[in-house]
């Protein structure tokens, strides 16, 4: 077995990553989760959340709003609703995520309404763990 899989996380944006990981850690909308070389093989949708890829060059961290992961045993594809490296992220544009999601709220109906509130928490934690304000948004 390898000590490393192919780690990409793409957003609409850009190409965020694209390197060899021993181990990436996943916000799955069915809990956090950590994909390892040899995981079995499945697909998830993602949370709001923070990504960490743990490389040779140590970990990198991105904080994704949603999306889908595959994870396969060689290889794990995050396809990100809106990513950016944690290292990047602004006050502003955390605003910006976060009202967002909030919109999105207030216009959802029913379970959705109830799904998107969850969302709207996640993203809340995620500010907290950067220390970003959480509400200006």
């Amino acid at each position: 077995m390898a000590d490393t899989l192919q780690f990409d996380l793409v957003s609409p944006e850009r190409m965020l990553a694209s390197v060899a990981a021993s181990e990436v850690q996943i916000p799955g909308a069915e809990g956090d989760f950590t994909a390892m070389p040899g995981h079995a093989p499945f697909i998830s949708t993602l949370r709001p959340g923070i990504v960490t890829a743990v490389t040779t060059q140590g970990e990198m961290k991105y904080v994704v709003t949603g999306g889908f992961a595959e994870v396969g045993a060689e290889a794990i594809s995050l396809l990100a609703e809106r990513g950016i490296p944690t290292d990047e992220m602004t006050q502003p544009t955390y605003d910006a995520m976060l009202a967002d999601l909030r919109k999105a709220a207030g216009e959802a109906s029913g379970d959705d309404a109830d799904h998107a509130g969850k969302l709207v928490n996640d993203m809340v934690m995620v500010g907290q763990q950067l220390g970003l304000s959480t509400t200006a948004a």
